[in-house]
């Protein structure tokens, strides 16, 4: 229901867009959405999250001024812009949804959802 693509390997300063396609999209629509990551050996973290108006983003304060959340206007598509990469943002970056606090607002970055996509992997080296 959540496929990422758009990762892969670039050098430090760089750029990689990510993107998500979201099928169920109606069901979906209420909820807001995020991207979390997760390196090896260390906790998930939540980057980015945007609410269902698709106006309002949160941003975790390591990607703030570097990473940028959009959300068409068709609900079908979820999207991490990510520039001026460093090595610690290499991570397994994931699409998500559906809280898991049981709202469906964020009100801040989220690290918890209860849909996931399968990952897609980020190296920057």
């Amino acid at each position: 229901q959540l496929v990422e693509s758009g990762g892969g390997s670039v050098q430090a300063g760089g750029s990689v867009t990510l993107s998500c396609a979201v099928t169920a999209s109606t069901y979906f629509r209420k909820f807001c959405m995020g991207w979390i990551r997760q390196a090896p050996g260390a906790e998930r973290e939540g980057v980015a999250s945007i609410e269902s108006d698709g106006v309002t983003a949160y941003y975790a304060d390591s990607v703030k001024g570097r990473f940028t959340i959009t959300k068409d206007r068709a609900w079908n598509a979820l999207s991490l812009q990510m520039h001026s990469l460093k090595p610690e943002d290499s991570a397994m970056y994931y699409c998500a949804t559906v809280p898991s606090y049981g709202g469906d607002s964020c009100g801040q970055v989220l690290t918890e959802y209860n849909y996931l996509g399968q990952g897609t992997q980020v190296t920057v080296s």
